[in-house]
């Protein structure tokens, strides 16, 4: 089975896209910030990291810069989900090792096509 890991602030986001990817059959872990998602991470493969940007403790592009320096998770897909669209945050995700990037809000199907689109 394939894992998504899905990091974001908002509870209420969390569920709704876990619904979204437990239906299309992926399993799926939370976290509510960088430092909650880097607890998580305990050498399970995962499929691909689904993170928002703007979260307390640890932001995303904290966790993405982690992420590309574990020799576990460097190649690990990861999915951006924000709200902010500027071209200058979308390149500084891109510079911390962003995959692709989806604007909130998002509907469940686009998210599901998202995750697909990066190869999982």
């Amino acid at each position: 089975m394939k894992t998504v890991l899905l990091v974001d602030d908002s509870q209420s986001v969390r569920t709704l896209l876990r619904m979204a990817l437990e239906r299309e059959g992926y399993a799926v872990l939370d976290a509510d910030d960088g430092e909650a998602a880097i607890d998580v991470l305990d050498g399970r493969t995962l499929s691909v990291i689904v993170s928002d940007i703007s979260m307390p403790r640890m932001d995303g592009m904290a966790f993405m810069r982690y992420l590309r320096l574990h020799p576990r998770y460097k190649f690990t897909p990861v999915l951006v989900l924000s709200t902010d669209t500027r071209p200058e945050m979308r390149q500084a995700a891109r510079d911390a090792g962003a995959n692709a990037f989806l604007t909130k809000p998002c509907t469940p199907s686009q998210l599901v096509d998202a995750v697909a689109r990066l190869g999982v």
